[in-house]
């Protein structure tokens, strides 16, 4: 089986083809990159040893795909992952779509051409921001937690967000560009007759990941954290309080590897959450206390600032996931940050590698 993997060269691309790889020693691999991402280079001659093709080039372009082999398998990996693309003044409006949404309807030309099965990976910021936002939630060890007793919305429960909550606007640029990307692979998916499956990623994390303070967060606070870079919880009082689940990447190709070319669901189950789930939530509050723990005392600021796109509470509820596919993470959350910390110790220079702006 032959596999394109677009974004090869970042984070979750890189740790996708090396463990298909583990686990599927036949497989042949190749993906796409335009290293714009920092750090991204790194990641090529490990990629090489692994006996992954890489081609230099971008989904923007329509003669880039064309250099590309056939493929079976299509895993979508490439974005701009950062809720705050388009609006913090480092990427324009125009090139967040150009990126996240022209190059996704490029990959789907490619698709139709080859008949190749398509795994899109999305993300939880396709989901409605005010509903969130308005999530009854109160203070238990340090973190929010949904409010006991509480009437909640369609979509959500003590296990977390399903795919039944609201994606009605707003829900950030990024994640607009998501959701009509999502929307565009399953129209041409039914339209052309090629396999399409979407994963709605919770935050996800591991050690080589290039953290940044607005993507990669786990990483990025305990690089900052055992560096004593300053650190500062941002609004809800400055408590630090807010919540997000965490999953490895090897627990997401474990899902993909399940996916690939297997029986093709129905097209209300083509779309599920991926996450680490409630087991994996921490607070920046309780990630803060890991890292003393592990590295000794820093100390956090604080600000009330009040910023659109930030919400109190995520988990995404994977069960449906669990149910069609037999998927369950098996990384935990303190395995994860021990991974990450570990990684941070062996490599001083991996904050202005992989965050330099």
């Amino acid at each position: 089986m032959k596999i394109l993997i677009t974004g090869i060269c970042g984070f979750v691309g890189n740790a996708i083809a090396h463990a298909l790889k583990e686990r599927h020693s036949n497989l042949e691999i190749f993906g796409i990159d335009n290293f714009i991402r920092p750090g991204s280079g790194s990641n090529r001659q490990k990629l090489k040893k692994l006996g992954a093709k890489i081609f230099h080039g971008d989904l923007r372009n329509v003669s880039d795909l064309e250099q590309m082999p056939k493929a079976d398998v299509v895993i979508d990996a490439a974005a701009n992952p950062s809720v705050l693309a388009g609006v913090d003044g480092k990427m324009s409006s125009r090139q967040l779509v150009e990126h996240n949404l022209y190059g996704t309807i490029n990959l789907l030309e490619y698709c139709k051409q080859h008949q190749a099965q398509l795994i899109l990976l999305s993300t939880s910021r396709v989901y409605s921001i005010a509903p969130l936002v308005e999530l009854p939630v109160e203070i238990d060890s340090k973190a929010f937690r949904l409010a006991q007793g509480a009437s909640l919305p369609t979509g959500v429960s003590a296990h977390g967000i399903d795919e039944l909550f609201s994606t009605e606007p707003p829900i950030s640029l990024y994640g607009s560009t998501k959701k009509s990307s999502e929307l565009l692979a399953l129209e041409y998916g039914e339209v052309f007759d090629f396999p399409v499956l979407i994963n709605r990623c919770g935050v996800l994390a591991g050690a080589g990941q290039f953290g940044r303070s607005e993507q990669g967060i786990f990483s990025y606070w305990i690089n900052s954290y055992l560096r004593k870079q300053p650190l500062k919880y941002i609004g809800f009082n400055g408590s630090g309080y807010q919540v997000r689940d965490c999953l490895h990447p090897h627990d997401l190709a474990v899902l993909i590897s399940l996916q690939l070319h297997r029986k093709y669901p129905s097209i209300s189950d083509r779309v599920v959450n991926c996450s680490g789930g409630i087991e994996s939530a921490y607070s920046l509050q309780q990630l803060s206390d890991w890292c003393a723990t592990r590295f000794g005392y820093h100390d956090i600021a604080s600000s009330n600032e009040k910023r659109f796109f930030d919400i109190p509470w995520m988990v995404l509820d994977s069960r449906k996931a669990e149910q069609l596919w037999k998927w369950k993470p098996t990384h935990s959350t303190e395995e994860t940050l021990e991974e990450i910390a570990q990684h941070a110790e062996a490599h001083p220079e991996w904050l202005q590698l992989s965050a330099p702006f």
